[in-house]
């Protein structure tokens, strides 16, 4: 059963839209969408595990040389990780990452 948000569209759609830019994405549907628990979900563990990927490669490439190699790796992992979680939102999964997960479940569920 699809459940529409405050969007209009289909909640496993605007949950995979929550991954796609990363943290700002999951921003964006975490201030947008107030009413849907799926979505908020989503987007919680989209912001909690992209922002400090982003903040690591922010740190790391202003390291001569060798920080601009581990900054396009950790980019890269990220690039990964963002289709995984974004696959199981568009099948309607409440896919948890580790530790990560159970703090977005409790932000949307509250319990």
């Amino acid at each position: 059963m699809s459940y529409n948000t405050s969007l209009g569209l289909s909640e496993n759609i605007v949950a995979a839209l929550c991954y796609p830019v990363g943290w700002l994405s999951g921003l964006f549907f975490l201030l947008l969408e107030r009413k849907n628990k799926f979505v908020r979900f989503h987007a919680m563990q989209s912001v909690l595990l992209f922002m400090p990927i982003a903040l690591f490669i922010f740190l790391v490439a202003w390291i001569p040389t060798i920080g601009w190699f581990i900054a396009d790796g950790a980019g890269m992992t990220a690039m990964l990780l963002i289709l995984i979680p974004m696959y199981m939102a568009f099948r309607g999964s409440k896919f948890k990452i580790p530790i990560i997960g159970n703090i977005a479940y409790n932000f949307a569920y509250g319990e």
